[in-house]
């Protein structure tokens, strides 16, 4: 399990880390486990539509401080408040209790909208590896948010950060034997409910408003399932498209989001403010 786990974390941090910049966030607790915590970086006006970032690390390792960076300051900074929150991990829990705790802290947030000055009826979910796909189960099978007491239609964007188990049956039958593991340990060996885990065989209507699916170049599964995602998304009619990063590792990509010239960044940025302005 060690060399399991610094195996993943070298693959997922990737590069360094990019301190945010500007005041520090409210602290807000969404769940009674110390992981279930969140932070709130507001925007300068109030009103301001909402972004929720969710960090990846397998399922099983990883935290908002470490895969946040320079976000918080890149969304405020353009117009948006910001949330990062922390979740529950496997093997502890499932990955549907993770789902759930995502659902959960968006239901905390907006319980609080007034008080914390933004719009709770436009929402977007941002999330890296593992939180793609959190982001992506989410925002495709509505039963976490409704079980949470939010209405399905908040959730107006979803963009997802190279993210390789919308289809968790067919990227484990495609894994190699490390990455085969992580997937069996994060997900069990039912198939039954890895498909019910799966945000692509969830594309059937309702989903949220429209998603963003980044990929780098250099891993194919990735790239073979943000394409898949995409097409039952798209037969479902619901908008998504897919855009494939050169140059950039995995955990680049995430690192780099509000970064001072970054594609990626732009990409997201405008993608969000069509979707999320009134």
């Amino acid at each position: 399990m060690k060399t399991l786990r610094l195996a993943l974390a070298a693959f997922l941090l990737g590069s360094a880390f990019h301190p945010a910049m500007g005041a520090a966030p409210s602290a807000i607790a969404y769940g009674a486990d110390p992981l279930q915590k969140l932070d709130f970086y507001p925007a300068p006006g109030r009103g301001a539509p909402l972004v929720v970032f969710i960090h990846g690390g397998a399922w099983m390792f990883g935290d908002k401080d470490k895969a946040t960076a320079a976000k918080p300051d890149f969304f405020t900074r353009h117009g948006f408040a910001f949330a990062t929150i922390d979740y529950r991990l496997a093997p502890q829990v499932s990955v549907a209790d993770e789902a759930r705790d995502v659902a959960a802290a968006i239901a905390a947030l907006r319980a609080r909208a007034a008080a914390l000055g933004f719009d709770p009826d436009r929402i977007a979910l941002v999330g890296h590896s593992a939180g793609a796909h959190l982001a992506a189960l989410v925002g495709t099978d509505p039963t976490y948010l409704e079980q949470a007491g939010v209405p399905f239609g908040m959730i107006r964007a979803v963009s997802l950060l190279d993210g390789a188990g919308y289809d968790v049956p067919r990227q484990i039958d495609m894994a190699g034997p490390l990455l085969r593991r992580m997937y069996l340990r994060a997900f069990g060996r039912d198939p039954v409910e890895q498909r019910g885990l799966s945000p692509t065989l969830h594309a059937a209507l309702p989903n949220a408003g429209a998603f963003q699916i980044f990929h780098i170049a250099s891993r194919r599964d990735s790239g073979a399932q943000a394409e898949e995602l995409a097409a039952a998304l798209r037969q479902a009619g619901t908008s998504a498209t897919t855009i494939t990063v050169e140059g950039r590792t995995h955990g680049q990509l995430n690192q780099m989001i509000g970064v001072e010239g970054d594609k990626t960044s732009a990409d997201m940025l405008a993608f969000l403010t069509a979707r999320l302005r009134p």
